[in-house]
């Protein structure tokens, strides 16, 4: 008889076990990729987007839910639960350092949802961008790709950004492939990337639906749109032809007015400046085109986002699937494929290279199409084909971003806010459907809410190795329209930009050497009234707050910082770094009489003659400087101050940046000068004159000293003597990832030209904050 009770109570429970895995949800994450704030149309923009519409009205849409400002961080912490510098993503993959919270790699101690759904029965899916390892090489490892980081299967690209008609780097389960070469999916029409991240969505679902239906799925969806290059189909861009012909200002102020209209935001909030003036742009007709193409990338998302919904209904399971949908970080204000000087504005009529065969995997399209044709950049090149790379820019960034200031890459409101619509036709209660939710949350969150759904545990070990503890808070309450109770504060830091919020107040700094700023986000969530002047204790206990975090989580010491631990670097301190080449010596003196490390490229001699002591340098050698504090450039005024003979009249003297930022001393056909890179537009303070140029080791020293105004401005000085200056659009807002260079620029040509070596004598460089 006991026998029987213990089989009949077993029975019952494998019963139970059967129906409460049968009623798990299957749960989409879908997440697009440099989008602001009013993009969509449910969340004020004019932008045409009626299935994520659609979803909106079905469910509920977050007004203060966070990112983390760029897209490697933000991609490690949404599937990790964990914040970016505890996964290993404190920059980007690619800038690895020995800290454990900028290896550029998911670390051993972390685990991804796919990982930590498995225990509840889950398949998972992958589709698009990865991003979140440097192991991209097809023949390296791949312990951080998808299918060994819990993925049954995946479509996409491991990499952050692609050709959309032609991406790199594209991968299916683990192998590599050509877009015109994947036997499992062929396009009906030209390859589009979009298209073809919806479509393999739409096959997995299909085919979860015919091969494990038991099961529930969790699929992740990380579209690349609207991720430069500017790339849509003709057929879609025409259908916003004109549309943005007014320029910047009607739209934000339609959007502003929409926004509130909807409830989405306060009437409080004051609408923050234009950042730039649509009457100073020389082509209107190419700047409204970029944001045509932007457009219409956005659309072409939400297409493929109905046809993944559409599957759910016709394999029934739309009732029981959950479906998100944020965003990586603000938009983009980054000038990528819009500064270049450029002659060729249009396509050739024919192809200028010889064409590469459809089946080839991963041939150098840098410069080039798979067709033979140019690819083209530059101010005035039209955006949308396969054969352009071009950027939206500043302008339209700052109104996607409606109604915050800043953008992609700070932690002010416009880099870290995005929308979240959670959409469920079972779990989400019919009061709240269609509604706004004003509680505040963050990426965090997602893995928190995902465990909570599946009804599993967060694992405590992977591999052996113990996990760190899951940070976020379940957003299931919002399902009902309740608190989410949360009892910590949020926190933020990339490249130095850093933040805390904790209920109504923000305190948010740029820069590693930038001064603390405090907002009431209830009143003024577009950060327009500094408040910190008045509540100095409040800065400081927040402060103290962040920095605790900045301890507890990887985030300190900073890698570019090796001198503080666990302090944010003082301006008071200042910052004077001193090259003296006075001295028979391969170190510098830095800052607090620490050693610089160098590294000696050629033959690069020590020169005493005549009371006269210097490096020569042979047009064949440089030097390369290991970054220390003292190089910190951004967000701040300085100078650079060298001391040379020259003896040929065309050199780089000094070079600390690439393409995006940084600045370089150099000479021209003997003219000095000065150019300054800000996110990729190059601004040069040139000199009129020569300087001499003489072989004999006696000629006059020179000092040619570059200067950046608090007033944002570039001086070019001579002799101490102002011989150019040209307005900057801001401070160098990001601190140079490239080494610093005596001698030469290599890699990023941050003066866009394409300079030799120095030939001559350096005696003294200076850099010092003003």
């Amino acid at each position: 008889m006991k026998t029987k009770i213990i089989l009949f109570m077993l029975s019952v429970l494998l019963f139970c076990s059967v129906i409460s895995a049968a009623e798990r949800p299957n749960i989409i994450l879908i997440m697009s990729d440099d989008m602001g704030f009013s993009d969509l149309g449910c969340y004020g923009g004019e932008i045409v987007t009626p299935r994520l519409d659609q979803l909106a009205a079905g469910g509920i849409r977050f007004t203060q839910f966070y990112n983390t400002a760029r897209c490697c961080p933000t991609r490690a912490s949404l599937l990790t639960g964990l914040h970016p510098h505890q996964a290993g993503m404190g920059h980007m993959t690619g800038a690895q350092h020995k800290e454990p919270g900028y290896r550029g790699d998911l670390l051993p101690n972390t685990v991804t949802i796919a990982e930590a759904l498995k225990a509840a029965n889950y398949r998972t899916y992958c589709i698009g961008k990865w991003h979140v390892t440097d192991q991209t090489d097809p023949n390296g490892s791949k312990h951080n790709w998808p299918l060994q980081r819990g993925f049954d299967r995946y479509y996409g690209i491991v990499t952050g950004a692609a050709n959309y008609f032609d991406p790199h780097r594209l991968v299916r389960d683990n192998a590599t492939i050509s877009p015109f070469a994947d036997p499992e999916y062929t396009s009906e029409n030209e390859y589009y990337l979009t298209h073809a991240l919806s479509d393999n969505a739409v096959k997995f679902i299909k085919d979860h639906k015919a091969n494990t239906p038991d099961q529930p799925f969790f699929m992740y969806v990380a579209y690349t749109a609207a991720h430069w290059p500017m790339h849509a189909p003709e057929e879609s861009v025409a259908k916003y032809k004109g549309k943005y012909d007014a320029g910047y200002k009607p739209v934000r102020e339609a959007r502003y007015a929409r926004l509130q209209e909807l409830g989405a935001i306060s009437n409080q909030w004051e609408l923050s400046p234009q950042a730039n003036d649509w009457e100073q742009i020389s082509n209107k007709k190419w700047e409204s085109r970029c944001m045509e193409v932007y457009a219409a990338m956005i659309s072409e998302m939400d297409k493929g986002i109905g046809l993944i919904t559409d599957s759910l209904r016709e394999t029934n399971l739309y009732e029981n699937t959950v479906i998100l949908f944020l965003q990586d970080n603000g938009a983009c204000a980054e000038n990528i494929g819009r500064t270049e000087i450029t002659t060729q504005t249009e396509r050739p009529e024919k192809p200028t290279f010889e064409p590469i065969a459809h089946d080839v995997i991963d041939p150098p399209l840098n410069n080039r199409t798979r067709n033979g044709y140019p690819v083209r950049r530059g101010k005035n090149v039209f955006p949308g084909p396969g054969d352009t790379y071009i950027a939206y820019g500043r302008g339209w960034a700052n109104v996607s971003n409606t109604p915050f200031r800043e953008y992609k890459h700070w932690v002010h409101e416009g880099g870290i806010s995005t929308p979240l619509i959670i959409h469920s036709p079972s779990l989400i209660n019919n009061s709240v459907k269609g509604k706004f939710y004003h509680e505040y949350g963050q990426l965090v969150d997602i893995m928190a809410t995902c465990i909570d759904l599946a009804g599993t545990e967060y694992p405590k070990q992977r591999n052996g190795v113990a996990v760190t503890p899951l940070q976020g808070t379940s957003l299931k309450p919002a399902f009902e329209g309740k608190s989410l109770q949360r009892t910590v504060p949020l926190f933020w830091e990339h490249e130095g930009n850093r933040a805390i919020r904790d209920g109504k107040w923000k305190l948010v700094a740029k820069g590693p050497l930038g001064e603390w700023e405090l907002y009431d986000i209830e009143t003024d969530r577009t950060e327009l009234h500094n408040l910190a002047a008045q509540n100095l204790q409040l800065v400081e206990t927040l402060s103290k707050q962040w920095n605790d975090w900045a301890v507890r989580a990887n985030v300190l010491p900073w890698p570019w910082n090796k001198q503080d631990d666990n302090i944010v670097p003082d301006k008071s301190r200042g910052v004077k770094l001193k090259f003296d080449f006075t001295a028979d010596s391969k170190n510098i003196a830095d800052i607090s009489g620490k050693q610089n490390k160098i590294s000696v490229h050629g033959n690069i001699e020590f020169v005493a003659k005549d009371g006269f002591s210097a490096r020569y340098f042979d047009g064949n050698s440089y030097i390369e400087i290991e970054k220390s504090p003292a190089l910190y450039c951004a967000q701040t005024a300085w100078s650079v101050d060298a001391a040379v003979r020259a003896e040929k009249p065309d050199g780089v003297i000094l070079a600390y940046g690439g393409t995006r930022y940084g600045y370089s001393l150099f000479l021209k056909s003997g003219k000095p000068a000065f150019a300054v890179r800000i996110d990729g537009e190059i601004f040069t303070a040139a000199a009129e004159n020569v300087i001499e140029i003489d072989q004999n080791i006696s000629n006059n020293l020179v000092s040619i000293k570059g200067v950046i105004t608090p007033e944002k401005k570039a001086e070019l000085y001579v002799n101490g003597k102002k011989n150019a200056t040209i307005n900057l659009p801001d401070f160098i807002i990001e601190n140079p990832v490239e080494a610093l260079q005596i001698g030469t620029d290599l890699g990023g040509k941050v003066n866009g030209l394409d300079l030799p070596k120095f030939k001559g004598w350096i005696e003294q460089i200076e850099i010092k904050r003003n």
